[in-house]
């Protein structure tokens, strides 16, 4: 298992077929679907195919959504990562967790570690990252990790409209220091 970034709590690796039965029971809560505007997974084949596509990400474009491992007994909580969009050719920041971790401050400690990662090691120019208008937790973490508010706009044809953030390697770095 390679550990692709390590902070205070959290490891985050690439996503395995040795999942699946953790990212279902992720991705079959409706309480964790309720803002994706996806439908909650209703089999395991589904998120074998999801796995798949996860896994091709990681060799086409060299990052991906990564498996989220509390280091202090190694429990799974959800994903974060990146993720391309290709058709608004931007990168995005994207983050699931289990309910139950949820307010722990996890979404906010990932994104800024991927963010780092992302421009540091990746040497990328622009993240963005995409929300339901209603999404007031997702929204706060993308602002508290230094992104600023671009548009509303919406994220799938004949979507109502997302809130949309972006930033780059100067805006961190700027945001970080006040």
């Amino acid at each position: 298992m390679k550990i692709l970034i390590e902070t205070e709590r959290l490891l985050l690796r690439e996503i395995t077929l040795d999942d699946k039965e953790e990212l279902f029971k992720l991705h079959s809560n409706p309480a964790v679907q309720y803002y994706t505007g996806e439908p909650v997974v209703e089999s395991i084949e589904e998120i074998e195919k999801a796995i798949s596509s996860r896994i091709s990400d990681y060799e086409k474009y060299g990052f991906g959504r990564w498996a989220t491992v509390l280091k202090n007994g190694m429990q799974f909580v959800g994903w974060a990562g990146l993720a391309y969009l290709p058709e608004f050719d931007e990168i995005d920041l994207g983050y699931r967790f289990l309910p139950e971790y949820w307010g722990l401050g996890i979404a906010t400690e990932a994104s800024r570690a991927i963010l780092t990662y992302g421009f540091d090691s990746l040497k990328l120019k622009k993240i963005i990252a995409i929300a339901m208008k209603e999404n007031k937790a997702s929204i706060k973490v993308m602002e508290k990790v230094g992104m600023e508010f671009d548009k509303f706009a919406p994220y799938e044809l004949g979507g109502e409209d997302a809130v949309w953030y972006w930033c780059n390697k100067k805006l961190i770095t700027k945001n970080k220091a006040h």
